[in-house]
């Protein structure tokens, strides 16, 4: 036995795969004494990983890139050696903010471009008003959730950062920020989104699936420094997190892994709010309403686990969109290398399989994403912050 791994996590479903590896014994099976450390905003998270505290975490993907590249806080390098969850954002209004969607809103409602269009509408007329722009909750300026609020919004010609106001929560208080009227929108991981409907005082306007079919949300992250020199460790984790993951997959499993992830030590919250995710069955109004998709999050299926640098180069390219870094190759190059689908392969005995198809990030609007050539993207939206 190893001396004991600390890994960092949010109280989110994404991070079931860790809490399942522990609890179920998939760690200790490959050798290793896991304490999983329960925080609650990501900064936390990223800056005990950085300085060494935790020897891996459940980690927003963008923040790995981030911290490789030496945005917005001091240069770590990590490395990416497997997804946790793909998908599994959404985003929740207000009851009010809801009905006034819905009342400019010209087609489907869970069509992300007659909302963001909706949206429009509604930023206008509150404008000519005089009234106060509009709030919306994001989880950390380097997330997919603040990608993909921006993505949204600016498709239906809303700027995000003239138009509305974009402030930072922790997931665990998204809720009471919406209840307490201080924001009106917000975008985070399961379990939030349900809480707040539960509570009545949310409504799901969209599952992140409709905005981007396949999205990396959360990776392992681990220093590239410690990697290197703990190639064993790395891959037992990895096999420790694939196991879990096929466990928790199984239909039969749900009720088990919904009770483990409702713990207070783990996420808190009850356990059929986390059933209704895991199936991805979620009620997304007070009325009872079910949405039910396939999409909302991907934990062991459909090669979820397995990281795609495709994948980093889009979220590489949000980040030069919309102001964060300067578009150069070079950066370009390291945020791809963030994600390390060799180590996934090494660590499951896959290197001679046959060549992995990249899946395509298949986002509402724009053109196909080439992750070989970030200006020809960027080229084609008229709203962003980015310098050519």
């Amino acid at each position: 036995m190893t001396k004991p791994l600390h890994i960092g996590f949010i109280p989110l479903i994404d991070a079931a795969a860790l809490i399942v590896a522990v609890d179920k014994g998939f760690t200790a099976a490959e050798g290793l004494d896991v304490i999983l450390v329960r925080e609650v905003s990501w900064s936390n998270v990223r800056d005990k990983l950085n300085i060494g505290l935790f020897d891996a975490a459940h980690l927003l993907a963008p923040v790995a890139i981030a911290s490789s590249l030496g945005l917005g806080h001091i240069r770590v390098p990590i490395v990416a050696p497997y997804n946790l969850g793909l998908n599994g954002n959404a985003i929740t209004v207000s009851p009010a903010l809801h009905a006034a969607i819905m009342a400019e809103i010209d087609g489907d409602r869970f069509d992300p471009m007659a909302t963001a269009l909706a949206l429009s509408r509604v930023v206008a007329a509150r404008r000519r008003s005089g009234a106060e722009p509009l709030t919306f909750g994001m989880t950390f300026p380097f997330s997919t959730h603040n990608y993909q609020l921006r993505f949204w919004m600016a498709a239906g010609g809303v700027d995000p950062d003239e138009d509305i106001r974009l402030v930072v929560l922790p997931p665990p208080y998204m809720v009471d920020s919406i209840a307490g009227g201080q924001i009106d929108a917000f975008c985070v991981g399961a379990p939030w989104n349900s809480i707040a409907v539960d509570r009545g005082v949310g409504q799901i306007l969209h599952f992140v699936s409709d905005i981007l079919v396949r999205a990396v949300e959360k990776v392992l992250a681990i220093r590239q420094g410690w990697s290197d020199k703990n190639p064993e460790l790395v891959a037992a984790l990895v096999r420790a997190a694939f196991r879990a993951a096929e466990f928790i997959e199984q239909p039969e499993n749900r009720i088990e892994v919904a009770r483990i992830l409702a713990r207070p030590e783990h996420i808190g919250v009850d356990a059929d709010v986390i059933l209704r995710t895991l199936e991805g069955r979620l009620k997304i109004s007070a009325d009872g309403t079910i949405r039910e998709s396939n999409r909302y999050l991907l934990v062991g299926r459909e090669d979820a686990p397995r990281p795609d640098p495709v994948q980093a180069a889009w979220l590489y390219a949000q980040m030069v969109r919309w102001g964060q870094t300067a578009i150069s190759p070079e950066a370009l190059t390291t945020a791809k290398a963030v994600f390390r689908p060799d180590l996934y392969d090494a660590a499951l005995g896959r290197e001679g399989r046959l060549k992995h198809a990249s899946h395509a990030v298949g986002a509402f609007a724009g053109p196909a994403f080439d992750a070989n050539d970030i200006a020809g993207h960027l080229a084609a939206f008229r709203i962003g912050r980015w310098k050519s």
